[in-house]
């Protein structure tokens, strides 16, 4: 009703004033944490936003526009051989931009259309936890341990909740198998090879674009020499993607080069390499949302634009929300947030049952926009959250929240999502358990 809608807006304006009239500007710990928020922002801003989720809007795209759904289903459906499907479905989030709500659409749709059930909760598991954007910035600012961990963590995770699932509700499967097996072969509009071939060189202009500095102590070895040289082989790759551009988009060639003088010009003019990156992503979405030949081309980069508008928004207030509460830590710079450290070391300090268990729950119901796990972590941890329970938000936080789970239930039915969630929550804080034990 009408008043119900009024009375909600009346009760925001008043909590609006309330913080407003208390607002506690005169306390230093007030002040020290909106510095720490815009510090935190401005630094994400700078380190991660151009050369880490703008590659990664691209790359969804692909996923989105050029991998039709036929192929997918033939590689985890009921039809594939079931170590396949589990692979697939596995090492799928490597390659996936989305969180625990954007992921499911693409679970029901799969889910309904013949895949099986353990594939399905692979899937489900893995596109929200291990894509390569978070596994890239866990390791580069959480720590590479952690983002290995994450890894092999969310990998291992999502087979073996799949089989589970698979197992406790295999008499229904099989049936469902039988009756889903008539989903048609759809052909795919181009070679699989070169749609392959286009997603592998945006990844690894990604991947070299971001490597990390090893310590400083590390001045050899094969991790110094790439990140030495990461550039050059960032540049080797963008010569890849302008051959897929010409010879399997199939792009104007002049439009094709000019966009990549200007991009070679601005690497040439500026030490900054956000500015040729930047001159480099205008000039594609450029070239291909004017392409008259395929509308592939131009849906490419509005699909990538529709992934911005969905994830930075959410990660722009995730970080700033993280900055304010749990302070700033980056490099030397060390701002306090409003949470006293001594809050977070007592809930989650350590390595305790407790406090791995309590980090799976709460990461469970809390809702993680794409990425935005990593800052919050990042303060958490800076205020004395202990590294095992750190991995146990991080393995069950991006999966689940409490949309996911309603959604969830809704497609597969109360029993099984309560017995997945279980599983994702016990395994968490396991996890946590033994990765605390070995990196106390």
């Amino acid at each position: 009703m009408g008043w119900k809608k009024e009375l909600g807006i009346l009760a925001w304006m008043i909590a609006a004033f309330l913080f407003a009239f208390f607002m506690p500007v005169n306390e230093a710990s007030f002040r020290e944490a909106i510095l720490a928020m815009f510090d935190l922002t401005r630094w994400y801003a700078r380190e991660h936003v151009i050369l880490c989720l703008l590659p990664a809007f691209f790359i969804a795209g692909v996923i989105s526009v050029f991998i039709s759904q036929g192929a997918v289903i033939r590689y985890f459906g009921a039809r594939a051989k079931k170590w396949v499907a589990y692979t697939v479905a596995s090492v799928s989030g490597s390659i996936l931009a989305v969180c625990s709500c954007t992921i499911l659409p693409l679970f029901s749709s799969i889910h309904k259309r013949g895949a099986g059930l353990g594939p399905a909760i692979a899937f489900l598991y893995s596109g929200p936890a291990i894509n390569i954007l978070a596994i890239i910035l866990t390791a580069r600012i959480l720590g590479f341990e952690m983002g290995v961990a994450r890894v092999i963590g969310a990998v291992l995770f999502s087979v073996v909740i799949g089989m589970v699932m698979a197992l406790l509700y295999r008499k229904e499967e099989k049936v469902k198998e039988a009756e889903q097996l008539t989903f048609p072969d759809v052909p795919e509009k181009r070679p699989f090879w070169q749609t392959a071939f286009h997603f592998f060189t945006l990844v690894m202009i990604l991947i070299f674009a971001n490597w990390g500095q090893p310590g400083e102590e590390v001045n050899s070895g094969l991790w110094y020499w790439i990140w030495s040289n990461k550039w050059l082989i960032t540049a080797f790759f963008a010569l890849l993607l302008l051959v897929s551009l010409l010879f399997i988009l199939k792009l104007r060639w002049p439009y094709v080069l000019a966009g990549a003088l200007l991009t070679a010009a601005a690497a040439i003019f500026f030490s900054s390499p956000l500015i040729p990156m930047v001159v480099g992503m205008a000039a594609l979405s450029i070239i291909t949302i004017v392409d008259k030949v395929d509308p592939d081309n131009r849906e490419w980069t509005m699909a990538s634009w529709d992934f911005a508008k969905q994830i930075l928004p959410l990660l722009a207030l995730g970080v700033l929300a993280a900055g304010f509460l749990l302070g700033s830590t980056h490099g030397d710079t060390k701002m306090a947030g409003i949470i006293p450290n001594e809050w977070v070391m007592w809930l989650v300090g350590g390595n305790s049952f407790f406090s791995n268990l309590f980090a799976s729950v709460v990461g469970a119901f809390m809702y993680f926009a794409t990425l935005t796990e990593v800052p919050i972590l990042q303060g958490l941890m800076a205020a004395g959250m202990g590294k095992g329970p750190a991995l146990a938000l991080l393995l069950a936080g991006p999966s689940l929240s409490l949309p996911n789970m309603l959604v969830i239930r809704d497609v597969m039915g109360t029993q099984k999502t309560l017995v997945y969630v279980l599983l994702v929550v016990v395994m968490a804080t396991a996890s946590g358990l033994i990765y605390g034990a070995i990196f106390p």
